[in-house]
């Protein structure tokens, strides 16, 4: 037990550089063992103290490390994380209908949002609904081509008015 908790501790360590924390921050460390009563179990301070930030680090018997955080703090890492992943799909799709060449982008976006709205609303498993963003542009830009810029045919006009 002496060597997992070892190593566990030395695993914390560079978590804890990881995520953040200053090396010398004490961090807060718990034994979690068994006891008697399968339905009990017994955490033990192994370093730090009760008072310290969080996270607190929980090695099991196993030598498997664990974390205990707040409520709160769990619900702003998921919402940071909701955050990030909307502002994620925003970057994609912007990327995507500049790709395109859009006449109006804001139309184009308009179009797009609605799109990907019903597609949500028709789709049965909404948590898991991975939608091809480039494939959702490039069907409004054959539904709607007046949204874009035909390159192929200027291209063809420019070089014709060229010739004259």
């Amino acid at each position: 037990m002496k060597e997992k908790t070892l190593n566990a501790i030395d695993k914390i360590n560079i978590l804890s550089k990881k995520i953040g924390m200053d090396e010398n921050q004490e961090k807060t460390i718990l034994n979690l063992e068994d006891t008697d009563n399968p339905d009990r179990k017994l955490l033990t301070l192994k370093s730090g103290n009760w008072d310290n930030e969080e996270p607190w680090f929980i090695i099991d018997k196993d030598g498997k490390i664990h974390t205990m955080l707040s409520l709160d703090t769990l619900l702003n890492i998921i919402k940071s994380l909701r955050i990030a992943q909307e502002e994620n799909f925003n970057l994609k799709l912007e990327k995507s209908i500049w790709q395109n060449v859009p006449i109006d982008f804001q139309d184009v976006w308009v179009v797009a949002m609605d799109e990907i709205k019903k597609q949500l609303k028709n789709s049965k498993d909404k948590k898991s609904l991975n939608i091809d963003i480039d494939k959702v542009v490039k069907d409004i830009k054959k539904k709607y081509p007046n949204l874009f810029l035909n390159l192929d045919k200027y291209l063809s006009q420019t070089n014709q008015e060229d010739m004259i």
